[in-house]
């Protein structure tokens, strides 16, 4: 117990250090140095408040933190006390960090509800560390970063053997839409599905970066009776007759956040906030309060003109992002791509983007980051790829597609070509965002 009350001070510390010398908030130094010196720390913090806190675990591919910070603004609304992984930290030493900082000096954790957002990869090993969590969520699974977490089959392998070890004290919140995810509270009572009933999203045709369209029960092909985007719908497998779950929550009173994406964000967090008995007018006024949380469609006021955020770090986030971008009516983009350890290494993911789709909406397109030139060769293609498909040569194409490496001038390039009315929108990879918003307010988040 000593041990963990001096690796608490020292975390404090570290923390305090951090944010005075604005070093950012330091949400995984006092993990990592927590984890250090004692491999089971999160382990007996968490066992050490377990007959007043209860846990909620997020996984997925996209929307984690936008869900947490739902279910926060919710139970905080209800009068409960939450917190959230600090800036969406969500590997182990993200998570010990965000126990450091909301720990008292003697380790109490004096909340009702721990909200953790946990890396694809990370989900099963922090199951050995959180004993049956009160609830745990999983958003969807996309093709991410496949140079560190690999195809999609197999983190849904890992993750539904974690799962099956779990008590009935568990209870599930899954996308009935993502067959993968639907499959993993397959023969569990403890479960509950939600999904979305979007009109104007539903289609019969694929996207060219859909990745999980063979059933997780047989490995036959799956039909679909319609797609919302990737490969997200009504699925049925008629080799096995494995079919989509028919119970599932797809109505949330207010949706705070722009595009499909976000209505799932939403259906869960309500869902589940529904599960713990908060009453509906609660959920409606806490919706209706919601503010996103950084670089997830975040807006700010720049010199007097609008500038929106929608991180973007994968082949299905960013076609979402520039769907929703396109409804609004999006002129001016800043794309920016990075390759750091936190984006990915690998950058082919690119290709599976559909610009072809979307790049003859946008009137200036400005492209920074540390691989900018590649994602203006994918751009480049893209326009010539709608001139052969149209016969129609753009002679405007160099003219709107701009590319400066230097992401200080790109912004200042990007702001100043924005007109007075218009709103600037920013689609960066993970690192790319931190970047963006650092230059934006002067601040660091991580």
């Amino acid at each position: 117990m000593m041990r963990n009350i001096l690796l608490v001070i020292i975390g404090k510390l570290v923390l305090a250090f951090s944010k005075i010398f604005n070093l950012g908030s330091g949400s995984t130094w006092p993990g990592h140095i927590a984890l250090s010196v004692n491999k089971n720390f999160i382990k007996d913090i968490l066992k050490a408040n377990d007959n007043r806190l209860k846990t909620i675990l997020i996984a997925g591919t996209n929307g984690k933190t936008t869900t947490g910070k739902l279910i926060q603004n919710i139970l905080e609304e209800d009068g409960k006390k939450a917190f959230q992984n600090t800036a969406g930290a969500n590997l182990l030493n993200g998570i010990a960090s965000s126990i450091v900082l909301h720990s008292s000096i003697l380790c109490a954790l004096n909340y009702d509800y721990a909200i953790f957002e946990i890396d694809e990869n990370t989900l099963p090993l922090i199951l050995k560390e959180i004993d049956n969590p009160d609830f745990i969520i999983i958003l969807n699974l996309f093709r991410d970063q496949l140079d560190r977490y690999g195809e999609i089959n197999t983190i849904a392998k890992k993750w539904k053997l974690a799962l099956d070890k779990l008590t009935s004290r568990t209870k599930l919140i899954l996308n009935a839409d993502d067959p993968q995810i639907a499959f993993l509270g397959d023969s569990r009572l403890d479960v509950a599905y939600f999904g979305i009933n979007s009109q104007k999203n539903k289609n019969q045709n694929f996207q060219h970066a859909s990745d999980s369209t063979y059933c997780p029960n047989c490995s036959g092909k799956l039909t679909y009776n319609y797609i919302y985007f990737s490969h997200l719908g009504d699925w049925i497998c008629k080799k096995c007759n494995y079919k989509h779950p028919k119970k599932i929550y797809t109505s949330s009173p207010f949706y705070p956040l722009s595009g499909a994406y976000n209505e799932y964000n939403t259906n869960a967090a309500v869902l589940l906030s529904e599960k713990i008995g908060i009453e509906k007018r609660i959920i409606n006024s806490a919706l209706r309060k919601f503010q996103p949380a950084f670089g997830r469609q975040e807006i700010l006021n720049i010199n007097g003109k609008k500038v929106q955020i929608f991180l973007s770090k994968n082949p299905t986030s960013f076609n979402e992002s520039l769907r929703t971008i396109r409804d609004l009516n999006a002129k001016n983009i800043l794309i920016v791509l990075n390759d750091r350890i936190p984006d990915g290494r690998d950058i082919s993911w690119i290709w599976d983007i559909e610009f072809e789709e979307f790049v003859d909406n946008f009137k200036s397109i400005m492209i920074s980051g540390d691989r900018a030139f590649d994602m203006a060769l994918r751009i480049k293609y893209a326009n010539s790829s709608e001139n052969q498909k149209s016969k129609i040569k753009n002679q405007k194409c160099s003219e709107k597609v701009k590319t400066i490496e230097n992401l200080s001038e790109a912004i200042g390039e990007s702001l100043k070509s924005t007109a007075g009315k218009e709103a600037l929108y920013i689609l960066p990879t993970y690192s790319a965002m931190l970047e963006v918003r650092k230059i934006l307010t002067g601040k660091k988040i991580l």
